[in-house]
């Protein structure tokens, strides 16, 4: 660590060892407030920290409470923090209490240094690294921020433990500013959203991961669908429709199996065959252009599909619609000539980015993401290959003129791949769309066309999906809104809301007229008082509320009031319907 950068909480290491020391201050002070808890592992994550223990009681709000006070104590106490290594023998004796330490000191290749930390009365089994002193913890800048199970090594059939997460800071100013964020997060969760719109549910019984999506969550699911449907046709996609499984000599063929199988259902054996979901849509892609003879006229072919996959996502990665283990991908294949790359490429970006406008995405980055060569288990085995797509796929960025950067490790395992990367309203950024080139499984499933001098070439293949998953870009589009779609979005875009019981026959008339423009509409006709409609429409998050009572009979006009508040007083019905068709058609996003 650089000794100009070592005590500042800016450096990724520096913070990675203060955290990770920080949980070497939690367990010691569990062990001073409950000795008979015993230890098991407690790393550094990305934000904070957890340990892992095993307890007789259940930690609760008040012995959280306890242990950040005894962690203030150690803080302030400047213990000396120092490593130590011993043999394996002294480290069983050491560790004799503590029987996961055992498993793990066991567990450690011979030769392998066996290493301690240890910090007034407590010492744990670590590799480290540390801080030099307890004192380096700001106590104030320290917040336990949960408690959930976990399993012994991650094994259902092993012990049932309590993870403890945690986080700290050196200041106070940062973990006050650090908890508004983690509330603000609560607030925008497209789970409480979407439970409290009543957008989608899931339910054990049905399966973890496979979320199922109630007529208000479809009406926006369907929107999206035939959103991107459409400009895909417009540009020249042909869709298709391809089962939900394949033959595992399928995903053999396109070397999914072997680079993919853990991420797959179980294979389900039938009729001397074995079936398994599928993961993703190429393959069956590859089987549909192989069905007939082509021309290098026929090409770019670009075969679209809106396809239901299946992924087995470990059960803690799972997270509503935007992670799930069934999902909708937004892909397609385009079929191409090596000549034809940049154009594909190029108009593959234009439809990104035209997207993210119709949206109003700005906040992205765009990555290059190139496979490790050291790899040699998670990449294709080509090294000629491998040059040849990403030195294409480099030059064709460079040439587009896209302000990237290149991340190793990051690659599919048969070719190069263009992400684009958003950063939502709350949490880390992620993939939403995503490029890629592929000289691959077009050899492996013996793909060709007739050129232009007569002979049989191989076609190069981009895999692209521009709004990713709809599942995933649903819940973006629900975080960042927080439910407040946009008009041509909404599940309900207006809800007439008669005033009194003489007002009901209008509203179902001007309901009957909107209906007929294609509006989506509610009538709340409860014998309830109008400003409590005014609040559930509201929480509801409709756009529109027409409020309807004797003058706009007497007058037929109508009074619509925005969800911001807004009131737009009273206009004829037509004018409406044209501020909706305008506000729809320009995808306005307010």
């Amino acid at each position: 660590m650089d000794e100009n950068n070592l005590y500042s909480f800016e450096n990724p290491e520096y913070r990675h060892t203060y955290w990770h020391t920080c949980s070497h201050i939690m367990a010691q002070a569990v062990k001073r407030l409950w000795p008979e808890v015993k230890l098991t592992i407690g790393p550094a994550i990305d934000e904070g920290w957890y340990y892992d223990l095993y307890s007789p009681f259940a930690f609760t709000a008040e012995e959280m409470e306890k242990i950040e006070a005894e962690m203030r104590k150690i803080s302030k106490e400047k213990l000396k923090i120092e490593r130590f290594e011993l043999s394996r023998e002294e480290a069983l004796e050491l560790m004799k209490d503590e029987p996961f330490k055992i498993e793990l000191i066991n567990d450690i290749p011979e030769g392998e240094a066996i290493s301690f930390y240890k910090q007034g009365e407590f010492v744990d089994l670590c590799a480290g690294p540390h801080l030099d002193s307890t004192g380096r913890v700001k106590g104030n800048g320290i917040k336990l921020l949960a408690c959930n199970a976990s399993y012994w090594r991650g094994d259902a059939a092993r012990e049932s433990l309590q993870r403890i997460y945690g986080i700290a800071f050196p200041k106070k100013e940062e973990l006050d500013a650090y908890l508004q964020k983690l509330e603000e997060a609560k607030r925008r969760d497209h789970r409480k959203i979407g439970r409290d719109m009543r957008l989608f549910m899931t339910d054990d019984l049905v399966g973890k991961g496979m979320p199922m999506f109630l007529p208000r969550g479809y009406t926006v699911w369907r929107e999206l669908e035939n959103y991107i449907r459409d400009k895909e046709i417009r540009l020249g996609y042909q869709h298709v429709l391809t089962p939900c499984v394949g033959t595992v000599s399928l995903y053999k063929t396109s070397g999914h199996w072997d680079h993919y199988k853990d991420n797959m259902f179980p294979a389900m054996e039938l009729d001397d065959e074995a079936y398994v979901l599928r993961p993703m849509n190429c393959p069956h892609h590859m089987m549909i252009y192989a069905s007939k003879l082509h021309s290098y006229r026929d090409l770019p072919l670009r075969i679209g599909e809106i396809a239901h996959d299946f992924r087995y996502e470990a059960s803690g990665a799972l997270k509503g619609i935007e992670r799930g283990r069934h999902f909708c991908q937004n892909d397609a294949h385009l079929f191409v000539t090596p000549e034809q790359i940049k154009d594909e490429v190029s108009a593959v970006c234009d439809l990104i980015f035209d997207t993210y406008k119709d949206f109003n995405i700005t906040d992205y980055r765009c990555v290059l993401s190139l496979r490790d060569p050291e790899d040699k288990v998670k990449y294709h085995p080509d090294d000629e290959m491998w040059n040849t797509a990403e030195t294409a796929l480099r030059e064709v960025l460079v040439e587009l003129g896209l302000d990237f950067t290149e991340e190793i490790g990051e690659a599919a395992f048969y070719g190069p791949k263009l992400d684009v990367n958003v950063k939502p309203a709350v949490g880390a950024e992620y993939t939403l769309s995503t490029c890629q080139l592929d000289f691959c499984l077009p050899a492996k499933f013996d793909l060709k066309y007739i050129d232009s001098d007569g002979k049989e070439k191989t076609p190069v293949v981009i895999h692209r999906a521009i709004l990713g998953s709809l599942d995933r870009f649903m819940a973006y589009l629900i975080e960042e809104t927080m439910g407040n779609f946009p008009t041509w979005l909404a599940p309900t875009q207006v809800t007439i809301l008669p005033v009194t019981d003489r007002a009901k026959e209008y509203a179902e008339s001007v309901a009957e007229r909107l209906a007929d423009e294609i509006f989506r509409v509610d009538i709340d006709d409860r014998n309830e008082k109008i400003g409590k409609k005014i609040r559930e429409a509201t929480l509801e998050k409709t756009p529109y509320m027409l409020v309807v009572g004797d003058r706009d009979i007497e007058n037929s006009t109508v009074s619509p009031r925005h969800r911001s508040g807004e009131d737009l007083g009273a206009m004829s019905l037509d004018d409406f319907c044209k501020l909706l068709h305008e506000e729809i058609n320009n995808k306005v996003i307010k």
